[in-house]
């Protein structure tokens, strides 16, 4: 062994002294022509200096782009040598080649299971990760023996080279990797005594679990890691990083084990890599969740968080907006942390824009009452900067400082009185902006400064902040005598302004007008009529529409509705969700946690992709899985199984194909009656109760024979309800008049909601309209040559509540068909035919006639792989013929699918976190309202939509024919064709088949 080190060492020394007397420059220099033959002949030469030297302008060469493939064996004769640096060169050429040359790559086989047993650990290594990075299928499986070997090599740096390539070579043939053991000897070489051993083994299990999400590889328990943490404080700083984050992936049993990791993680946090300390904090802040506040410890956790977060920003800029973005979900999570570093985050003047505006948010984030004044005197220093992006920023800072300590409203409007009075056109306008928003936070408080946002009026030439001013001078018209006069000044170019412009300055003429209605009648006329007759934006046409209807019939109304209190403004606006924000800090240290977003909104690929949530606090009751608080209406009893599984003992040569006597669909029984279980187990009936819902009111629609208006309110022009219906986009409950009773509201949209999730279902609405059941194409089930001439091809559909079976019969035999029935086996649903197979004439040779067969789902349940195959029988009077298809699932959405609100929210918190299936929707081209009225025409009700961030949430329900729910949340990002589709069921064995029906019904 002492010998082999030896000779290792001398190796080494010999490349470094190699290196220093020349450089490798000289091969990039060379074109000459008829080189690839001198190269060969090189190749081929006596002498190993000569031949080194060929090989290195062979790589030189492959690196500027040369195709030198030609040369591949005589290359590959050139691994027969006990030169490391050589054979370093001949290994990255095979690298490179053995893609395009799979056949020739063979030849090196030999080579390589003779460098798997080298007494020198180097080469040994350097073969094994060879043989990894050569993704050909023909070669893997010669790979296998030397792989186990170098996996349980005496010599760590060989085996952490193995473990890695199991991972290389699970990505290239998973199946072959989990038949030859690989799997589980990695598991072992968590054990192992080496740290960089067990590194490389948590890295190899956590990528291969990574693409696997399904798969329990990382068997985490408090002996495995104890193992890891043990390794933690000796491996190299990427082995650790490897390891936290492994880490993070664990759930401790209680405080007590919480805390003793968070002990041995902390030491990482001084670092001086500064992946090693994001990762470790990672680490720490899940982790702390599960630690009770009044503890010391807790305490003491949080004092050592900060400095390592600080010394992050002395880096370069880019690691400094890296580890900001992370500060700010921290902050967001615990502010505490940081409450007393405030003046790490003032701007210094040579800090790059980016970092800049990081470092504002952060600022923000942390003020308080207690450091307001020196915040406020840091604004407005930013706000005399020449960077105008900055500037904004700053200013709108202010605004922001307002709305969250209240203590400092006074002093930050005083702030940007100033900053107005300097007359800088950018600064005036943002300052108009955030003024209007502290007026919605403190109404009847600081209206004394109108008078000086009036004056710079005419300056004002961005949409944003001539919107602001119109709301002021409308919300405040009765302080302002000239109002009428300043908001016909905009009047004047009405059609040059932009839509955010027009839509406020309808709104403020129509608050004028109720508040001085005899000086302002001629100025709302003619904004009514601006908007309805002369503009094509619809959503302007529309409002317009919706204030004349009002102004006209009922102006107490009216005047309710416009002139209502408005609700004050929150304080942070732009905060992370939660649910979002316990993902991204499962995620710190990542892109994810910089781009602020949760993985799978950019990364490509259709897996299943694990959410990642924060543990429940300590004491709170909460379950590790759900975040949410709270008992939910749901009984949450063992859940009964999705269709019982048994054995296939039925066979279609069983089956009785005598043709039934019924003549129609039978009338619908219970589903549980049949086998087909309530996967709710009787707990979501519960909640919705037995009572039908009310008949809806009739709506008004006598249009033409409304009240007449009063006196100084403008009449409508007499537009017939189909036009003016047509201008509302088609609503009808706008073509019935605004008169329409509130009654006419379903409960569910009215009812209020409260806590936790249903925060969500706040701001539902804009669902588009459903646009008819999706029906597959055709496809040929029963080939001819298989039924002795007869083809049938066909496609399933669900019409007017009725599940069909449509298909085409083709007799391509020379003789007539007659006598057709048709039999199905048992099925995961019930699927069975609600009446015999109509063909009620004899089918002709070359002749095709179409059946359409109404299906029931009530016949005898048996679980089948796939769970929508159907296996059927057909009979004619030739012989009895067998095939299989599959149907989609969506017609088995029943109509009444619609969940009431509080009950989606009480089921989706009730079913377990398990049981989520997370998918990846490609290239679907559609907006969020289109795609939500495609899916409901297939039964797939949208409950509510919300948007966040530009992101569109559709949470949507569906119920099958056996009782089923499926829960479902379908994210769409405007501009992005993928979709991700969440999926929630209490038999998550069905996930798979909803998503192919959401796949299938949005594409086409």
């Amino acid at each position: 062994m002492t010998a082999n080190m030896q000779e290792w060492a001398n190796q080494l020394c010999e490349n470094r002294q190699f290196g220093s007397k020349m450089t490798d420059s000289k091969y990039f220099t060379t074109t000459k022509k008829g080189e690839i033959f001198e190269l060969k002949a090189e190749l081929n030469s006596d002498k190993k200096e000569k031949k080194k030297e060929a090989v290195k302008k062979v790589i030189a060469s492959m690196t500027v782009g040369k195709d030198v493939s030609a040369l591949f064996p005589d290359v590959v004769n050139c691994m027969q040598t006990d030169n490391l640096e050589l054979k370093k060169l001949v290994y990255l050429y095979l690298m490179n080649y053995a893609k395009s040359q799979p056949d020739m790559a063979i030849m090196a086989v030999n080579t390589f299971v003779k460098d798997c047993e080298d007494p020198n650990p180097l080469i040994r290594a350097l073969a094994v990760r060879t043989m990894g990075c050569i993704r050909v299928d023909k070669i893997t499986e010669y790979l296998c023996e030397p792989l186990r070997k170098c996996l349980k090599d005496e010599d760590p740096y060989v085996r952490k080279t193995a473990a890695v390539c199991v991972a290389k070579l699970h990505d290239i043939n998973a199946q072959l990797v989990e038949d030859q053991g690989f799997l589980d000897t990695l598991k072992d070489l968590i054990s192992d005594s080496n740290p960089m051993v067990v590194a490389n083994a948590v890295a190899a299990l956590s990528e291969i679990a990574e693409s696997h999400p399904s798969s329990n590889l990382l068997d985490l328990n408090p002996q495995t890691i104890n193992k890891l943490l043990t390794a933690l404080n000796e491996c190299t700083e990427w082995g650790q990083i490897f390891i936290l984050d492994c880490l993070a992936n664990y759930t401790p049993r209680d405080d007590r084990e919480s805390q003793s990791i968070c002990e041995r993680v902390t030491p990482r946090l001084s670092h001086a890599n500064s992946a090693v300390v994001l990762s470790a904090v990672k680490v720490l802040m899940k982790f702390m969740e599960m630690l009770p506040k009044d503890l010391d410890y807790y305490g003491t956790l949080l004092k050592k968080l900060a400095p390592p977060l600080v010394t992050l920003l002395s880096a370069e800029p880019e690691l400094q907006y890296v580890a900001l973005r992370n500060i700010n979900l921290i902050v967001q999570r615990r502010p505490e942390i940081l409450k007393h570093e405030m003046k790490v985050f003032f701007v210094k003047y040579n800090d790059p824009i980016y970092v800049k505006l990081e470092k504002l948010d952060i600022m923000i984030r942390l003020a308080s009452q207690a450091n307001i004044a020196q915040v406020l005197a840091e604004l407005k220093e930013y706000a005399t900067e020449v960077d105008v992006d900055f500037v904004r920023k700053a200013v709108r800072a202010i605004g922001r400082c307002a709305i969250k300590v209240e203590q400092s409203a006074e002093r930050c409007v005083s702030t940007l009185l100033d900053l107005i009075q300097t007359k800088v056109n950018y600064v005036v306008q943002e300052a108009i902006v955030v003024i209007k928003d502290i007026f919605r936070k403190y109404p009847n408080k600081y209206e004394s400064v109108i008078a000086t946002l009036c004056e710079n009026l005419d300056s004002l030439d961005e949409p944003e902040a001539r919107a602001a001013m119109i709301w002021i001078v409308g919300e405040y018209a009765e302080r302002i005598d000239n109002a009428d006069e300043l908001l016909e000044s905009f009047l004047e170019g009405f059609h040059d302004e932009s839509t955010q412009v027009q839509l406020q300055l309808l709104t403020a003429i129509v608050k004028l007008f109720l508040k001085k209605p005899t000086e302002t009648q001629e100025l709302v006329q003619q904004v009514l009529s601006l908007a309805t007759q002369d503009s094509d934006n619809p959503d302007l046409r529309d409002r317009g529409y919706i204030y004349w209807r009002l102004l006209s019939t009922d102006p107490v109304a009216a005047k309710e509705v416009v002139l209502a209190e408005k609700p004050l403004i929150s304080e942070e606006t732009d905060l992370i969700e939660p649910t979002l924000l316990e993902e991204l800090i499962c995620h710190i240290g990542t892109l994810a946690s910089v781009y602020h977003k949760p993985p799978s909104a950019f990364v490509e690929g259709s897996r299943g992709v694990q959410h990642k949530r924060l543990p429940g606090s300590a004491g709170s009751g909460e379950s590790v899985e759900s975040p949410e608080s709270g008992s939910t209406a749901v009984a949450s009893g063992v859940p009964p199984a999705v269709i019982p599984s048994q054995d296939l003992l039925g066979d279609l040569l069983n089956l009785d194909l005598t043709p039934t006597t019924t003549t129609g669909p039978p009338a619908p029984s219970s589903a549980v009656q049949m086998g087909a279980m309530d996967l709710l187990g009787g707990g979501l009936d519960s909640l919705m109760g037995d009572e039908s819902e009310p008949p809806p009111v009739p709506l008004r629609t006598d249009t033409h024979q409304s009240p007449q208006p009063p006196h100084h309110s403008p009449s409508p022009p007499d537009y017939s309800p189909t036009e003016l219906g047509g201008d509302l986009g088609g609503s009808p409950a706008m073509t019935a008049g605004f008169g329409a009773p509130a009654a006419a509201v379903p409960p569910s949209f009215t009812a209020p909601v409260s806590g936790g999730l249903d925060d969500l279902f706040d701001l539902g609405g804009g669902v588009g309209m459903p646009m008819g059941a999706y029906v597959p194409p055709k496809m040929l089930w029963l080939p001819a040559m298989k039924a002795k001439g007869l083809e049938i091809s066909g496609t399933f559909g669900r019409r007017a509540g009725v599940v069909q079976m449509e298909m085409t019969l083709t007799n391509k035999a020379m003789s007539v068909m007659t006598d057709f029935a048709i039999q199905f086996n048992r099925n995961s649903f019930g699927l069975a035919p609600a009446g015999p197979l109509q063909v009620l004439t004899p089918v002709s040779p070359n002749q095709s006639i179409e059946a359409v067969l109404p299906l029931s789902t009530v016949g005898p349940v048996m679980k089948m792989e796939p769970l929508n195959n159907l296996q059927v029988a057909v009979k004619n009077n030739i012989d009895v013929f067998y095939f299989s298809c599959q149907y989609p699932i969506s017609m088995l959405f029943v109509e009444d699918g619609k969940m009431e609100r509080q009950v989606f929210l009480a089921t989706w918190k009730d079913i377990p976190n398990e049981n989520e299936s997370k998918f990846q929707l490609n290239d679907c081209h559609l907006n969020s309202d289109a795609a939500s009225g495609k899916l409901q025409g297939s039964n797939i009700f949208t409950i509510a939509k919300r948007t966040v961030e530009g992101q569109d949430m559709l949470y949507q329900s569906m119920k099958l024919t056996n009782g089923i729910w499926v829960l479902a949340e379908l994210r769409a990002q405007a501009g992005n064709p993928n979709y991700t589709v969440s999926l929630r069921c209490r038999a998550p064995e069905v996930s798979q088949c909803v998503f192919q029906s959401y796949e299938a019904v949005l594409k086409n």
